[in-house]
């Protein structure tokens, strides 16, 4: 062992060195690491610029990633004991005699009094820049989040992946209460945060080419604008174009286009048990291109697209006027899995802590959806309270989400969504009614006549409320028993959503289509109901097939092409409007002489 003057001498001569700059520096081998050499480490604590933490090395560990995937264990010292290994340390560069070794990437367990850590050898970190567009097959979205695993066996001291801290600004904290948990299952820590007025949309700033140096902290963006969601990382490697960070995947998506960000921080809060660096990102500068196992790659200047969001949530008061509105602008990061979570909790975001809410408000939704090269979406629905024990905000909030979904899931074409726009208004009481009771004045008619029809809606806690109106009949109704059907929207979309959904390949504007032609939940429809068969195709309503047709149709459909039949035919008559939730059904049985 060297004597202490020796290390302290050591110690004092590396804390005079400069910070790192962009370049290619030489390489520390993993081949050529020994135990007891001491280097350097790059962090940032508070503001911009980086300091350096003394490292001594432990020894290499040796397939701790995997075959022939070494990890370089090693003790931090300086303010790194006081602070722990922090999540947002992640991919900090260290240096042995000026050579580049790797990034500070694992912390053990919880609770260990050392701040001993783990170091992705930057060999393994820059095999990134050799990949293609291949994906990896463990990749972490929404639907598949699962704990990260250590990387010893339970109950033993194990190394972990740091724990990326994922800034939300301007959320509301019940809003990282009900989402934050799936963030903690990916291996991301949700923290309170903040960004800049620079981090509006995803175009770089002026001076992103000298950006982002090693040991400078570094975001991955997910939502920007009124409100932001991004991650924390330090920065390992940059060539001047390029750069690399992390030292372990953020979500494992392979290649990606997303923003990066420079970053800010506020304070490390020191802790054995989830010590976290807090950040503002500050300013775009370029594009990650690549999240995989051993880090991530990001490329300074470049744009990564992203999906323009307008909200209007407007609130009303009880005489039907607007009381006040307040309008919210973000862009959000294009991912066929990611996307529509990030819709999901954004929107909720916007309509949570306001101070107009009440448990028994409506919301009642409207918007577009643009699109490059097919027609827009409509979107228009109305969500309540019921019985049910999810609350009406994080209904509308999936009904939301299962738009997106539906169309980033086409298995045929990737959308381009060019913006998303959408006006949300919060009415006062619970607004549902169930259809009650329905007669009509004649059940013999002739074809070409009119039946008188009166029905009888109970809604909630209120009056009953009664319609009238004649049901016009077609000059042409075959002679016989019919059926005159009232019945909410969910009843008269149903066959035609499953036909869809049993085909893998319907295409994009096919998906388009079969989602506007869904009926809105705020009307009572009125339908003629006749004994002959309907098939529902696609996007693609038959009604009334003679039974040849269907024989056909029948004999020649294959796996990939399914669809859906009825025994009987329903064709809407008229649609009544109702600033209601509407639901339920009643049929009368009218006679054609």
């Amino acid at each position: 062992m060297k004597p202490l003057a020796v290390l302290l001498a050591a110690a004092g001569a590396l804390l005079c060195a400069a910070p790192p700059r962009a370049g290619t520096p030489p390489i520390l081998k993993v081949s050529e690491v020994q135990p007891g050499m001491q280097g350097v480490a790059w962090t940032v604590f508070q503001g911009s610029e980086p300091e350096q933490v003394p490292v001594e090395i432990i020894g290499v560990w040796k397939n701790a990633w995997g075959p022939r995937q070494d990890v370089i264990l090693a003790k931090l010292g300086g303010k790194a004991q006081r602070t722990n290994v922090a999540g947002g340390m992640s991919g900090s560069p260290v240096y042995i005699d000026g050579k580049l070794v790797g990034a500070i990437a694992l912390r053990l367990s919880v609770f260990s009094p050392d701040a001993i850590c783990g170091i992705t050898p930057i060999e393994l970190m820059l095999e990134i820049s050799d990949f293609d567009e291949s994906r990896p097959s463990d990749a972490r979205t929404p639907d598949r989040a699962q704990p990260r695993a250590a990387l010893q066996a339970p109950g033993s001291p194990a190394f972990t992946p740091i724990e990326t801290p994922l800034a939300f600004a301007g959320f509301h904290e019940n809003v990282l209460r009900e989402f934050g948990g799936l963030f903690q299952q990916l291996g991301l820590t949700p923290v309170q945060g903040g960004a800049s007025a620079a981090l509006a949309g995803p175009k770089p700033g002026p001076g992103a080419a000298g950006a982002l140096r090693p040991g400078e902290a570094i975001s991955a963006v997910l939502v920007s604008g009124d409100m932001s969601v991004s991650s924390l990382g330090t920065v390992t490697y940059n060539d001047g174009k390029r750069v690399l960070a992390f030292g372990h995947s953020f979500f494992n998506l392979g290649p990606v286009e997303m923003p990066i960000a420079k970053s800010e921080v506020l304070t490390v809060l020191s802790s054995q048990f989830q010590p976290n660096k807090f950040a503002n990102a500050t300013e775009i500068v370029g594009a990650l291109r690549q999240d995989r196992h051993s880090g991530i790659l990001g490329e300074l200047g470049a744009e990564a697209p992203m999906i323009p969001v307008s909200l209007k949530v407007r609130t009303w008061d009880g005489s039907s006027a607007v009381r006040k509105e307040k309008d919210f602008r973000f862009h959000v990061f294009v991912h066929q899995k990611w996307t529509p979570y990030l819709m999901m909790f954004t929107l909720f975001n916007s309509i949570s802590g306001l101070n107009d809410f009440a448990e028994e408000a409506t919301y009642r939704l409207s918007g577009k959806v643009e699109l490059d090269g097919s027609p827009n979406l409509s979107l228009a629905t109305m969500l309540a309270p019921s019985e049910m024990p999810v609350p009406a905000p994080m209904l509308l909030a999936g009904w939301w989400g299962d738009r997106f979904n539906r169309l980033f899931l086409n298995a045929v074409k990737m959308p381009r969504l060019k913006s998303v726009d959408a006006t949300i208004d919060l009415l006062p009481a619970r607004r549902t009614a169930t259809i009650e009771t329905a007669w009509a004045a004649v059940t013999e008619v002739e074809a070409g006549g009119e039946v008188p029809v009166k029905v009888f809606l109970r809604p909630y806690r209120g009056e009953r409320i009664e319609r009238e109106f004649r049901v016009k009949l077609p000059a042409g109704l075959p002679k016989g028993e019919h059926r005159i059907l009232l019945s909410d929207a969910d009843t008269l979309n149903r066959l035609q959503t499953a036909a869809g959904a049993m085909n893998r390949f319907l295409d994009l504007k096919e998906t388009v289509s079969l989602l506007n032609q869904e009926r809105g939940n705020d009307k009572l429809y009125v339908s003629l109901v006749e004994a002959r068969p309907t098939v529902y195709s696609d996007d693609k309503t038959m009604p009334s097939l003679p039974a040849s047709v269907l024989n056909v149709m029948q004999s020649g459909r294959t796996l990939n092409r399914t669809f859906v039949t009825a025994p009987e035919s329903a064709s809407v008559q008229m649609a009544v409007p109702f600033d209601l939730v509407v639901s339920g059904s009643q049929s009368l049985r009218i006679l054609v002489k």
